[in-house]
């Protein structure tokens, strides 16, 4: 898909949270998201489980998480840049995505939503 592939051109589109139907253009987690029918994982963060979620800490954090992708990626057009891998393993699109040259997942872990991307997850349920 061009849009996905491509950092050159201003993404404008409306999220919600995906539902139970077919996934087109909608928000599944804090850190994944599907674009035009392509599935996209945030490559530079990590936030709270919320499908398997290891403790009720980490679910409430992962809905808010959840919902501040949402409204950021509703906020206005974005970018999205390949930086290291295209794909993960799971076939998933590897983006960062930016806005006016920020990105948007460090306002995420600014406000304690997420952890910036170490090559491995973090633990949620260990304060509480």
């Amino acid at each position: 898909m061009a849009t996905v592939a491509s950092a050159q051109t201003p993404i404008h589109a409306r999220f919600d949270l995906c539902g139970s139907g077919p996934r087109v253009t909608c928000v599944v987690d804090g850190d994944t998201f599907w674009l035009e029918g392509t599935k996209i994982r945030i490559a530079d963060i990590n936030t709270p489980e919320t499908s398997q979620p290891g403790c009720a800490a980490e679910a409430e954090l992962g809905a808010r998480a959840t919902r501040r992708l949402v409204q950021l990626l509703n906020a206005g057009p974005f970018m999205l840049e390949v930086q290291g891998r295209a794909t993960d393993r799971y076939g998933r699109a590897l983006r960062v995505v930016t806005r006016k040259g920020s990105s948007l997942a460090e306002s995420l872990v600014a406000e304690g939503l997420a952890e910036r991307w170490t090559g491995r997850r973090g633990d949620w349920c260990a304060a509480s």
